[in-house]
């Protein structure tokens, strides 16, 4: 789909500096500088248009949150929800990071999640997985010992592949749930995509894991 261009974006980003984050790369290893409270730092990796990241910030007071989003058209619609949500511990990336070492220190985040990441499916393609081993080593990097990953997809191919990823690197897999809705998880805070693809009876499938440590 052709994402529409909105030429106010930078001037609404920069308005609004105190959520999108301007020089990120000059954070690295002080990414707690930028919130009010020093708490547990939770990742979202590919916050499309907000919902997750800006609910979780108000469900979750206790933990700051960063959303990273490449495409500056649709971080826009993240940072409208992030300000309407009147939540202070929430802040995104407008950045297309090759490697999140180069914006994150080592064992600086807390909780990383990859919620309905693009699955990529043809074989070729399959390094640019977002839970292909290369990518496993950058989260491993940057994840505290004790830190945890969560995926939620509702591509099945991609959900099965990422298991046997992690699975393969060693990683330790906390939950397999092969349909999330099914079990209606108070606390689950749902994305776009993952409302839309529910509503027309799709399974939702949702896995925890965590690095050894």
């Amino acid at each position: 789909m052709r994402l529409r261009h909105k030429p106010w974006a930078d001037d609404y980003m920069k308005e609004n500096d105190h959520v999108v984050v301007q020089k990120p790369f000059d954070f690295k290893g002080n990414w707690q500088a930028n919130f009010k409270k020093e708490q547990p730092l939770h990742l979202e990796i590919g916050s499309g248009k907000g919902q997750f990241i800006a609910g979780m910030g108000k469900q979750h007071p206790e933990y700051n949150f960063i959303g990273l989003e490449r495409v500056k058209s649709v971080i826009v619609g993240a940072l409208k929800k992030v300000l309407d949500a009147e939540t202070d511990n929430v802040r995104l990336i407008n950045e297309d990071a090759a490697d999140l070492r180069d914006l994150f220190g080592t064992s600086e985040i807390d909780h990383i999640y990859l919620n309905f990441s693009d699955p990529w499916p043809k074989t070729r393609h399959e390094k640019r997985r977002l839970t292909f081993s290369a990518f496993l080593e950058q989260y491993e990097d940057v994840l505290k010992d004790d830190g945890k990953l969560t995926l939620k997809t509702d591509n099945r191919g991609l959900f099965e592949y990422s298991l046997a990823s992690f699975s393969q690197y060693g990683m330790i897999i906390e939950e397999v749930n092969l349909d999330l809705h099914a079990v209606e998880d108070p606390l689950n805070v749902p994305t776009e995509y993952e409302e839309k693809f529910a509503a027309k009876g799709q399974p939702i499938y949702r896995c925890k894991a965590r690095f050894k440590s």
